[in-house]
């Protein structure tokens, strides 16, 4: 579906779950109960998986942790949940991947901070966590944070930078550090004996400008898939805004292979909502499609009544309440467009630009809702019942369009009029 050109990449194979090379872009997020919790993890794994995210990642920070792994994936695939597990280690996973050999079998990939796995012993110790990848043929991800980076290498490009005739800027020289890190981690991953094809690298950073800058310097340099994401993003409205706007310039300009959009929930708050959030950012860039998306206006003077919104949010939650049908018995009905407008000046016009639209009457027009199919004027609804009537006539739109036998492109003949429509 994507409309951007792909940057070119090896293909990483996690768990099934092909990252890179002319697969799409892969939605992943993360736990945030307890690991060693297991059914607790279980259960937000389940949650995750269900609502879009197509890889899991768990921390493994102490024993107790990385003992419950096996469990929790064994009790993952008995649940019929099939999402790759991935383990992320910080400071002790070269000691926590040796002691439990369950838990670096049962992952389907590990994460490695090179910022953070050991000062004195730093190479040792990371080395060891590959070596253990490489017996049992896992992927890693090579994750650079600014906020952890090598401090060793950091205080080598400072003074490097420090004897320049023209020095650069600190956070140029951070920028550096960080491509530097990455690239460095890979070299030594594949001497260690890691295959360039189970390679994942990512250099995170909080701020948009830097996040876009640190990757459009790190592209260019190998053809390793690039995991995107702005790391501690923030909450809400925030959170939402910098990390779609940051990861929307990258992924147009075709860098990016796997996408975490990292909020922080509300108290309380559901945490499929960064999936959520995720897929809709892939979806507004048509680079892939998860759900039918619904086009509605914002409201003006001229819709003073609130039935346009409050139709709005119910033909959406109708979809969302059909999808684990639609998407087993009418493949392709992600790219569906419908349109519900609350007034005559864009409400036909949006309206024949979608799939299936209807254009509400705004305040003071004639009391008739006119529907169109495929840029077609169908059929005019009204009276109390319109909502349940253009619910139906949609459910019969997607039977038609994407059942069994349907062809692609528009249906050759209009779908049939709801009972209580009035005549077109």
């Amino acid at each position: 579906m994507s409309v951007w050109p792909r940057r070119s990449t090896f293909a990483v194979d996690v768990g099934g779950v092909k990252v890179g090379g002319d697969h799409p872009v892969v939605v992943q997020s993360m736990t945030n109960t307890d690991t060693a919790a297991a059914q607790e993890t279980v259960t937000q794994i389940r949650a995750l998986a269900e609502a879009g995210s197509e890889l899991v990642r768990v921390t493994v920070n102490h024993d107790e942790a990385a003992k419950a792994v096996p469990e929790i994936v064994a009790r993952l695939r008995g649940e019929g949940v099939t999402a790759p597990v991935v383990g992320d280690f910080h400071y002790n996973g070269h000691l926590l991947l040796d002691r439990y050999p369950d838990c670096a079998r049962a992952l389907a990939k590990y994460r490695i901070n090179p910022g953070n796995v050991g000062a004195k012993r730093r190479d040792e110790n990371f080395q060891k966590i590959v070596g253990i990848a490489v017996r049992n043929e896992k992927p890693v991800r090579i994750g650079v944070n600014w906020g952890s980076l090598d401090q060793a290498l950091l205080t080598e490009r400072m003074d490097r930078n420090a004897g320049l005739a023209r020095p650069k800027g600190a956070q140029e020289v951070l920028r550096d550090a960080m491509v530097e890190s990455a690239m460095r981690s890979a070299e030594l991953a594949e001497e260690t004996g890691l295959g360039s094809d189970r390679i994942i690298l990512s250099a995170k950073v909080s701020e948009v400008p830097e996040l876009i800058a640190v990757y459009r310097q790190l592209a260019p340099l190998s053809e390793y898939p690039l995991h995107l994401g702005l790391t501690e993003a923030g909450m809400g409205a925030k959170g939402i805004v910098a990390t779609t706007a940051g990861l929307s310039v990258l992924l147009i300009e075709g860098v990016g292979d796997t996408i975490r959009v990292s909020l922080t929930p509300r108290p309380g708050g559901e945490r499929t909502e960064e999936v959520r959030i995720a897929q809709q950012i892939l979806q507004s860039l048509q680079i892939r499609s998860f759900e039918p998306q619904v086009v509605s206006c914002p409201g003006c003077g001229r819709t003073t009544s609130t039935f346009f919104q409050e139709m709005a949010e119910e033909i959406q939650g109708h979809i969302r309440a059909k999808m684990p049908v639609w998407r087993e018995s009418f493949p392709g009905v992600e790219e569906l467009q419908v349109a519900v407008m609350g007034c005559v000046v864009n409400g036909p016009g949006e309206s024949k630009h979608a799939n299936i639209g209807i254009s509400l009457p705004g305040t003071f027009e004639e009391p008739k809702a006119p529907v169109y199919v495929d840029g077609e004027h169908h059929t005019t609804l009204k009276g109390e019942g319109l909502v349940a009537e253009f619910k139906e006539m949609l459910d019969s739109y997607v039977a038609r369009r994407y059942g069994a036998g349907s062809v692609s492109g528009p249906p050759r003949e209009g779908i049939p009029t709801s009972r209580g429509s009035a005549a077109r």
